[in-house]
């Protein structure tokens, strides 16, 4: 379970750096029908991996301190991508979002191989 969730996290962020470059050179690819869908089924694979992992481990948000801190940076994380793909009014403000959300991105990877407690 563990390699599918690493797996799907790895594709996660390609498939969103890929789309935050699409974005950036206002590219056709980001309309079609494939690249609207691939990251919501990569997504859920990837939060479904999680929550068994989770529950195999006997780890839970708002139990264990690193891994509400990694729910809540994830949530972050969803906002500042929405911001840099979608609901950024302008290219500025997606370029930035779009940075942050990359560092928050980072920031999720340190906290689960540390599970360090900022």
């Amino acid at each position: 379970m563990k390699d599918i969730h690493v797996t799907t996290v790895v594709i996660s962020i390609s498939l969103f750096v890929l789309r935050f470059y699409w974005m950036t050179i206002e590219s056709k690819w980001l309309t079609t029908k494939v690249v609207k869908i691939a990251p919501h089924v990569n997504d859920t694979i990837l939060l479904l991996s999680a929550t068994v992992l989770a529950v195999n481990l006997g780890q839970y948000p708002f139990v264990d301190q690193w891994l509400t801190i990694k729910v809540i940076a994830l949530v972050v994380y969803i906002l500042l991508g929405t911001v840099a793909l979608k609901r950024g009014k302008t290219k500025e403000i997606r370029l930035i979002a779009g940075f942050f959300a990359i560092f928050t991105f980072v920031f999720i990877i340190f906290i689960a191989v540390t599970k360090a407690v900022i």
